[in-house]
C-alpha cells in the first residue's frame, strides 16, 4: 500500500512506520472491544496513515463520525474519541458522553487530541462536567503525513490564517515539532535558510528545542543536506494563478482531497451495447491519485497542452504489448505473457481513467471563459495595464461570476502592482460589495490584513524589478519539452521555486538587492552535526535539500521542483513540505469569513 513512499531519495515509509507504532500502542492501552468517534476533518490524513485493517487487528470494530446527540449503538467497551483540539468539539463530545451515561453506564471513554493536548479543551469538558468520564487523555503527534515519495503535508488549514490575519503562532509551534520529529528519525539538518517572518520564528524554536534536548542527540547519519524554510506570503503570486500541470488542473477544477479526487461518474460508465443510459452512475467517481500508480507519475507534472501526446504514445505501447498474445506459440512463452498479464490490465485501465480525466478536463481549458481568465493573469504578470480598472473584471462582477474567481483575480492585480491606487481599489470594492453582499466586506479586509489586496502606499512598484531580476516571465516557454520551471504555468516561473533554484546556485548573495524588495528577513544558521557523522559525499552524488512552504504550497509549485531535481545538471534533489497543500480557490476561501455564502 505504501510502498510509493519508499521509492524516493528518502524513505518517507519510516515516517509512516513510527506514526503507525505509536497508534498502535495508543489503541492497546485500551483493552477490549473498540469504537471510534472521528472528528471528520481527521479521516482523510488518518487514512495516509492507517488503514481499516490496522484498527481491526486492535480490536475496533465500529467507526462513527462525531455529531452532536446520541451516539449510534455499538456493542463494544471502549468508545474513543480522535478530535482535533477545538472548543466547538468538546461541547458535541459532552454531548455524545451524557446521552451515553443515561444509557450504558458500564462503557469506558478516552480522548486522543491531534496533534497536541490542550488545557482549554480539558477545561471546557471539566466545565461541562464529563472531564472524569475519560480513562485516557492522550494527544497523537501526528504533524506530517507523508503524501507521496517526496511529499510531505501537516494538512493544517487555517496555517496562513493563524499567522498573517490572528498573528497565532501555533501552526509554527507544530512545524518545529514536525521538524524536530523528522530530525530524530532522519539525522540533523546541518544547514538551515530561510525567507520570511513565519520561518525565523520556526528556525528559532527549532534551534532552542535542540538546545533543550542537547544531551539525547541522535546518531544518525544525515539524510537531509539543507533545510529550506519558505514563507507563502514572500510568494502571494503563485497559488492566485491558474496552475497549468495536469494534477495541478485537477486540483484546480475538482479539487484533490488526501490524495483522492472525486470526478462526474457519467464519463466512467462501462456503456455496454444496447444499454439504457438510465443505469449510469449517480454516486462521483473516486480516485487515488500518487506515483504508485505508473502512468500517473509520469504524467502528473507535464504541462497539460503535453498529456495528450503522452496518453496516445502510451495508449500504442499498451496495444503492442497485448499484441504480444498472438506470437506467444511455447508454453513458456504463454506463460510469460500470462504473467505479465494483471499489470498489462492495470495500465489499461490506468489509460481509460486519466483519459476521461483528461477529457473532462479539455473540455474546460478550451472554452472561451477559461481561455479570457487565463489571458488576464498572464497580462498581469507580465505588468500590463496593472494600475487601473480592469475591464474584463469589471465583466466578470456584471455577470455575477463566481466571487472567489474575481477574489484571485483582483488580489492578483493588487500583487503585481504592490497594491493598487485608493481610487481603483475602492472601485473594486464597491462594486463587489453591491454585488455579491455587504457581508463580504470581512473578507476584503482579511485580504486586505493579508497582504492580498492592499493600497499602494509608495508610489514605487518592485514587482517588475523582482520579475526581471529573476527572470519570472519566460516567453515562449516549452510546455512539450521543458527546459525550465516556467512550463508549470506556461511561461510563468514560480517566484518560491526560482528563489530555491538560486539558493543551490549561485547562493542567495547574488540577489540580495531582490531579497530585501521581499517581505520578512532572509537568513542562515548552522547545525552542529555530532563528530563522526560528516558525510562523506562520493563523486557526483546529489545533495538533498528539504524545501518547506509555510502557509501552503500548490502542485504546480510541487512540479517545477520536481523538474528542478531531474534535471541533470541541478545536483540537488528536493523533497517538499509544507502546512498545507492549496490551490488559489481553497486559499482564498480559507481567509473568506463566510464561505459558504461564497456563491451567491
Amino acid at each position: 500500500m505504501a510502498a510509493h513512499l519508499s521509492y524516493g531519495r528518502v524513505n518517507l515509509n519510516i515516517l509512516r512506520e513510527a506514526a503507525r507504532k505509536e497508534l498502535r500502542e495508543f489503541l492497546d492501552k485500551c483493552a477490549g472491544s473498540k469504537a471510534i468517534v472521528w472528528d471528520e476533518y481527521l479521516t482523510g490524513p488518518f487514512g495516509l496513515i492507517a488503514q481499516y485493517s490496522l484498527l481491526k487487528e486492535h480490536e475496533v470494530e465500529k467507526m462513527f463520525t462525531l455529531k452532536s446527540g446520541r451516539l449510534p449503538s455499538a456493542d463494544v467497551k471502549n468508545i474513543i474519541f480522535f478530535v482535533r483540539p477545538r472548543l466547538e468539539l468538546m461541547d458535541i463530545i459532552a454531548e455524545n458522553v451524557f446521552s451515553e451515561d443515561k444509557h450504558h453506564s458500564s462503557r469506558d471513554f478516552h480522548i486522543l487530541f491531534v496533534p497536541r493536548r490542550s488545557m482549554l479543551c480539558e477545561q471546557r469538558l471539566k466545565e461541562q462536567g464529563v472531564l472524569g468520564s475519560f480513562i485516557n487523555i492522550d494527544e497523537y503527534i501526528l504533524d506530517l503525513i507523508p503524501y507521496d515519495g517526496d511529499l510531505l503535508s501537516m494538512e493544517y488549514e487555517s496555517a496562513f490564517r493563524e499567522c498573517y490575519l490572528e498573528n497565532d503562532q501555533t501552526s509554527l509551534y507544530h512545524t518545529a515539532k514536525g521538524l524536530m520529529t523528522l530530525q530524530a528519525l532522519y539525522g540533523t539538518i546541518p544547514q538551515i535558510y530561510g525567507k520570511g517572518d513565519c520561518a525565523r520564528h520556526v528556525a528559532n524554536m527549532m534551534l532552542r528545542m535542540k538546545r533543550e534536548f542537547a544531551g539525547t542527540q541522535n546518531q544518525i547519519l544525515p539524510v537531509f543536506d539543507t533545510l529550506l524554510l519558505l514563507d507563502r506570503n514572500v510568494d502571494l503570486l503563485t497559488p492566485l494563478a491558474t496552475q497549468l500541470t495536469y494534477e495541478g488542473l485537477i486540483d484546480e477544477i475538482y479539487g484533490i482531497n488526501n490524495g483522492y479526487v472525486k470526478l462526474p461518474p457519467e464519463k466512467f460508465a462501462q456503456k455496454k451495447q444496447g444499454e439504457a443510459s438510465k443505469d449510469l452512475p449517480t454516486e462521483p467517481k473516486k480516485l487515488q491519485l500518487n506515483s504508485a500508480e505508473e502512468l500517473y507519475a509520469e504524467i502528473r507534472d507535464k504541462n497539460f497542452n503535453a498529456v495528450g501526446a503522452a496518453l496516445s504514445k502510451k495508449a500504442k505501447i499498451i496495444s503492442a504489448a497485448f499484441e504480444e498474445r498472438h506470437n506467444a506459440k511455447t508454453v513458456g512463452e504463454i506463460k510469460q505473457f500470462v504473467s505479465q498479464l494483471p499489470h498489462m490490465q492495470a495500465a489499461r485501465s490506468s489509460l481509460a481513467n486519466h483519459t476521461s480525466i483528461a477529457e473532462l478536463i479539455k473540455d474546460i481549458t478550451t472554452s472561451e471563459a477559461f481561455f479570457d481568465n487565463l489571458t488576464v493573469e498572464q497580462e498581469f504578470m507580465t505588468g500590463v495595464d496593472t494600475d487601473k480598472v480592469n475591464t474584463y473584471i469589471e465583466d466578470c462582477i456584471a455577470q455575477k461570476d463566481p466571487l472567489i474567481k474575481i477574489l484571485r483575480l483582483v488580489c492578483m492585480q493588487s500583487v503585481c502592482n504592490n497594491g493598487l491606487k485608493q481610487k481603483v481599489l475602492d472601485y473594486y470594492k464597491r462594486e463587489i460589495l453591491q454585488t455579491y453582499g455587504y457581508e463580504h466586506i470581512l473578507t476584503l479586509n482579511n485580504l486586505e490584513k493579508g497582504g492580498l489586496l492592499k493600497p499602494q502606499t509608495s508610489s514605487r512598484n518592485n514587482y517588475p524589478t523582482i520579475r526581471k531580476t529573476l527572470k519570472l516571465w519566460m516567453e515562449d516557454a516549452n510546455e512539450q519539452n521543458p527546459n525550465d520551471i516556467s512550463y508549470v504555468y506556461s511561461g510563468y516561473a514560480p517566484l518560491s521555486i526560482r528563489l530555491t533554484q538560486v539558493l543551490a546556485r549561485p547562493g542567495w548573495r547574488s540577489i540580495e538587492e531582490v531579497l530585501k524588495m521581499l517581505p520578512g528577513p532572509h537568513f542562515e544558521e548552522r547545525q552542529q552535526l555530532p563528530s563522526g557523522l560528516h558525510k562523506k559525499r562520493q563523486q557526483g552524488e546529489n545533495r538533498t535539500t528539504l524545501v518547506f512552504f509555510l502557509g501552503g504550497v500548490t502542485y504546480a509549485e510541487i512540479a517545477a521542483l520536481r523538474f528542478l531535481s531531474q534535471m541533470e545538471d541541478s545536483g540537488m534533489e528536493y523533497i517538499i513540505a509544507t502546512t498545507k497543500l492549496v490551490n488559489g480557490t481553497t486559499w482564498i476561501k480559507s481567509l473568506m469569513d463566510r464561505p459558504e455564502s461564497q456563491m451567491t
